[in-house]
């Protein structure tokens, strides 16, 4: 498998190298070319505002948009937003206006879509925006009065989202709804567990198969034409009294949905245990970090589920208790390497993936992120939260286990979201308060 194979265009979006979070459906992360960050020196432009910046897509070569929310956890009502900006300055170029979101505080999602224009999920509303003036031209509230994270296009063009739901928080509401319209295709699909989790899909002879990490199942859901229903005999990652926690997104490689457990850290606990979803009279402080200790003695794991088998198979690449993370694992397939790491404890691992799993480099790093991934030269980037509490990106070299490269972002503060690739040998960095792009040259 060569990179330029893993990010085929696909028929829902906007014809693009990356018009949705991950790049894909199936959550690769994978970008073709490649940065070779060792042969440059980075240069860092970072923006800082009042807004969580989620996600960068592009849609048009050079046309780059960045999506997100407020972090309005007390006082003046959250929304979402979404921008195009200049990819070299990130001056905004246009602006949405604040987007309803339900009064729901979390990070939602935006794509490019194949009809032309960009979708964009927050909290419990659903919008499709005009590219040029960035103009509401559809809203939607979605049936399930809950943050919704992850939003993906179909083959046939229509949108899948889901709510978030945690263990004793009752099924989780799946979505699907046409593209123009934004009107429901058919009947929302409750899954009967929660989930955490956004979702992945893969097309296979035709027939989509919509992924979903459940709070102790991984579900798929075949999507043929009009029907879809849940499969048979969905694996278990874990068990309700089981000593870790829940899982983040998937990584579709090979066959198998790539996991890493104890992902419901006491902040994400917090914050949807809260109606509406991340809302406080007071703020929570330091609570609110992810920083706090997990509420498990479990190492972290990164687990390898089957999907046609349901064998699942996983290791603690760190094996110190109290393992916690805030995003999910990627996979160079072309190398037969997992990436995991420890987001509480610190730690970036290379697992081996050819004949079992088997820790095969480790760096003391600490990273929270969504990488991006450069199958062609064999890079990693990540961030790394330092002990000073600034949020790097470093490069890593994923055939040596080193790190060849290392910006400042500007950012004090590190979460889950999203990096992306810019032009010319460059990454977007999205966090709470920053907005950054880092080039090599």
């Amino acid at each position: 498998m060569t990179a330029l194979d893993r990010v085929e265009p696909h028929p829902g979006y906007h014809r693009s190298r990356w018009p949705v979070e991950c790049g894909g459906n199936r959550r690769q992360k994978a970008v073709s070319g490649r940065l070779d960050a060792a042969d440059g020196q980075p240069t860092v432009v970072s923006r800082q505002d009042d807004k969580w910046h989620v996600m960068v897509i592009e849609r048009e070569p050079g046309e780059f948009f960045v999506g997100g929310t407020m972090a309005h956890f007390t006082g003046a009502p959250p929304f979402g937003w979404v921008e195009r900006i200049d990819p070299d300055t990130l001056a905004p170029l246009t602006e949405s206006g604040p987007l309803p979101c339900g009064d729901h505080v979390w990070c939602g999602a935006i794509l490019a879509h194949a009809n032309g224009s960009l979708l964009s999920v927050n909290g419990s509303y659903l919008h499709r925006l005009d590219p040029t003036t960035l103009t509401v031209e559809a809203e939607r509230q979605l049936p399930a009065d809950r943050s919704h994270n992850g939003l993906l296009a179909l083959a046939d063009g229509s949108l899948i989202t889901k709510d978030l739901r945690l263990v004793g928080q009752g099924g989780t509401t799946i979505s699907r709804l046409d593209p123009d319209t934004l009107d429901l295709v058919s009947d929302p699909l409750i899954l009967p567990e929660g989930s955490m989790g956004r979702i992945a899909s893969d097309l296979r002879d035709g027939i989509e198969h919509v992924v979903v990490p459940g709070t102790e199942q991984v579900f798929t859901i075949v999507v043929d034409g009009d029907d879809w229903t849940l499969a048979d005999n969905p694996p278990r990652y874990r068990t309700p009294d089981g000593p870790g926690g829940l899982a983040w997104d998937s990584c579709l490689s090979g066959g198998a949905a790539w996991l890493m457990d104890c992902g419901d850290i006491e902040s994400v606990r917090m914050i949807h245990h809260q109606d509406p979803n991340g809302r406080w009279a007071e703020h929570p402080g330091r609570a609110l970090s992810w920083r706090q200790p997990a509420p498990w003695d479990a190492p972290q794991r990164l687990l390898r589920v089957d999907l046609e088998s349901g064998q699942v198979d996983d290791i603690a690449p760190f094996g110190e208790p109290g393992g916690g993370i805030i995003a999910p694992p990627v996979v160079f397939p072309e190398r037969e390497l997992a990436i995991a790491w420890d987001s509480i404890n610190g730690g970036l691992a290379g697992v081996s993936t050819g004949d079992g799993l088997d820790v095969h480099w480790q760096l003391d790093v600490r990273p929270t992120m969504q990488p991006v991934v450069y199958p062609d030269s064999g890079e990693l980037v990540i961030n790394d939260f330092t002990d000073e509490g600034a949020d790097d990106l470093v490069v890593v070299d994923v055939d040596a286990g080193a790190i060849v490269s290392r910006a400042s972002t500007g950012s004090r503060i590190a979460n889950g979201m999203f990096l992306s690739p810019g032009p010319e040998r460059s990454v977007f960095y999205c966090s709470t308060l920053t907005l950054a792009r880092v080039q090599w040259s």
